[in-house]
């Protein structure tokens, strides 16, 4: 039986490539025998993960892009094209955690919420599906969060949920509208990984007795435990699922 999960000669494009889960993610796809484009603000933490990427035997460049800005996006996609000719898979991973009270929350940390988190992956998701739907094939893979499907008790957590609750819907929609030119669209819903944005959340008591109460597992997640959803949603394994959204939670959401 043909191994459903390679991805021998795909192009992937990962966004907030320069650390934490897109260096995960860019690291996954490369295993599978995939070309990666890396993308971020941070080129100089770039150049560290490019060579990681290129020690597993494939082609990799890293590319600057500040999903805040489209000139910058369209910029990037256009430059990931003409070095590789298409775009095969997206992970659409760039995004920032925020915490405040809802009622004390100033208007610049929502904003920058909702634009990173919403119109960033939205405006990357364009660009990129014009590239794809020319093609007639695509590979489009948000990053969610539980939060887009569940809160926390008494934590600041609204503008972060809401961003992530309007990428759970926004995958739906793009899959309904994309599906007539072979294009999936799905998301990812990590519970919390150690990564540069939660390192100061997770190694905390009081994250420690949250994980005991909300999560059956009782532990955050490890490097490595997204790497079967990403590939899966990146691969032909997944031809017939879209508009999904899969939280890789240790049990969070089941309770």
């Amino acid at each position: 039986m043909s191994n459903l999960f390679d991805l021998t000669g795909k192009i992937a494009v990962v966004t907030g490539a320069s650390s934490g889960l897109g260096r995960q993610f860019a690291l996954a796809l490369a295993k599978e025998g995939a070309n990666v484009a890396i993308l971020a603000r941070r080129t100089e933490k770039l150049a560290k993960v490019k060579e990681e990427v290129e020690a597993l035997g494939v082609e990799c460049i890293s590319v600057r892009c500040d999903v805040l800005d489209n000139e910058s996006i369209k910029s990037a996609v256009a430059s990931v094209v003409e070095r590789f000719g298409r775009i095969d898979i997206l992970v659409n991973n760039a995004g920032v955690g925020s915490g405040a009270p809802a009622e004390s929350q100033d208007d610049a940390l929502w904003n920058m919420t909702i634009n990173t988190n919403l119109n960033g992956v939205y405006f990357v998701a364009r660009e990129v599906g014009k590239v794809m739907i020319q093609q007639n094939y695509g590979k489009i893979i948000n990053i969610g969060s539980i939060h887009s499907s569940v809160s926390m008790n008494g934590s600041p957590i609204t503008a972060y949920c809401a961003s992530k609750g309007a990428v759970a819907m926004l995958t739906k929609s793009l899959a309904a509208e994309w599906a007539k030119y072979n294009i999936t669209v799905n998301a990812i819903g990590p519970a919390y990984f150690e990564s540069e944005m939660t390192d100061q959340v997770i190694n905390t008591p009081e994250f420690a007795q949250a994980l005991m109460v909300y999560c059956p597992m009782g532990r955050a997640g490890k490097a490595g435990e997204l790497d079967g959803a990403v590939v899966y949603f990146a691969s032909d394994a997944s031809s017939y699922t879209t508009g999904q959204l899969l939280t890789v939670d240790g049990g969070w959401t089941t309770i």
